[in-house]
């Protein structure tokens, strides 16, 4: 069993990038942990709820075999946030799974591990992800390597999916 950390906003995260990933991760028997800047319940664009378990803060990336970024407007918030960064860098540098959805590929650009990969976000992120080096598809789900794009909530199964696929 496959332990993934999923990175949340505390507010405003997407319902279905956080909801249906971890379903598709969960029916494949993964260990799903919720983090965020803070422990205290998040909510998100369409009013879902949910409970992160520790804080960015006290990531331990060795704890994870994957790290998934979490997208919807909240998401915004790790752009240029440093320990979402270090998180992302560490994990990817560790040969892990690095995971982000919708606008939080961006996240993984600002870190400067997108660079030479192939990626997709929200169409919002296209200029950004091709500022920071990466080749820029467009498609619903993009895998290069142990990195997983998707471009929104309506790729999240498929996210989700093709994450677990990693982990087998």
């Amino acid at each position: 069993m496959a332990k993934v950390l999923m990175i949340i906003a505390p507010k405003n995260f997407r319902d279905e990038e956080l909801f249906h990933t971890k379903e598709e991760l969960e029916k494949e028997g993964n260990e799903v942990t919720i983090a965020s800047t803070t422990t205290e319940e998040a909510t998100g664009m369409l009013g879902g709820k949910a409970k992160p378990e520790i804080t960015i803060d006290e990531v331990n990336v060795d704890d994870y075999d994957a790290i998934v970024f979490v997208g919807g407007t909240g998401a915004s918030i790790y752009f240029e946030n440093q320990r979402a960064h270090e998180i992302a860098k560490q994990a990817y540098e560790k040969g892990k799974v690095v995971a982000a959805i919708c606008i939080a590929p961006s996240t993984l650009a600002n870190a400067g591990i997108l660079k030479g990969k192939m990626a997709t976000s929200w169409p919002s992120e296209e200029t950004n992800l091709l500022a920071k080096g990466a080749s820029y598809t467009g498609d619903p789900v993009t895998v290069d390597g142990k990195i997983v794009t998707a471009n929104g909530p309506t790729a999240a199964r498929n996210f989700g999916r093709k994450i677990a696929e990693l982990l087998k």
